[in-house]
This record gives structure tokens, C-alpha cells and sequence, in this order.
């Protein structure tokens, strides 16, 4: 599970950093940081808000969050039905 969070995170990294190529890696996630809201020290900031992060900044602001996205019904019939298993 592990080796699968570092994969993505460094995929993700990858594609936005190479974006600032003039910034270095720690100057680079203080921007991450400072943009996803956090207050304190960079050892303090998750992974997962990192990842997070990096997953919605290119997206438009209204997009919804894609893992949400996938579960998401358009009417409450068609939610009741499908959490019965029915559709």
C-alpha cells in the first residue's frame, strides 16, 4: 500500500514540478503548502493533503473531487436504487 502512495506521490510531483523547474524541491513544497492552506512547519503537512493538493491544482475550482465524483448520482430515485443493488 505504501509503495502505491509514493508512486502516485511522486508522479504527481513530477508533473506539477516540472512546471517551476527554478525552484528547488523544499521551495517547491512550501509553495504546495502555503497554496493548500497550511500553517507550520512542512514536516507537519500529511502526505495525503500533499497528494490531495497536487491532484486539484489544475483542475477548475467548481470540478468535483474525483473520488467523489465516481459515486455520484445525478437524482435521489436513481441513488436509492442503486445502493439497493437494484440498477
Amino acid at each position: 500500500m505504501q509503495c502505491h502512495r509514493i508512486n502516485e506521490l511522486l508522479e504527481l510531483l513530477k508533473d506539477e514540478w516540472m512546471n517551476s523547474q527554478n525552484d528547488s524541491l523544499m521551495t517547491f513544497l512550501g509553495k504546495m503548502a502555503e497554496e493548500a492552506g497550511h500553517k507550520g512547519d512542512l514536516s507537519t503537512m500529511s502526505d495525503d493533503m500533499l497528494i490531495y493538493h497536487l491532484k486539484m491544482r489544475s483542475r477548475d475550482q467548481d470540478e468535483m473531487i474525483p473520488g467523489i465524483a465516481k459515486d455520484c448520482v445525478d437524482d435521489f430515485k436513481s441513488a436509492i436504487l442503486k445502493a439497493r443493488g437494484i440498477q
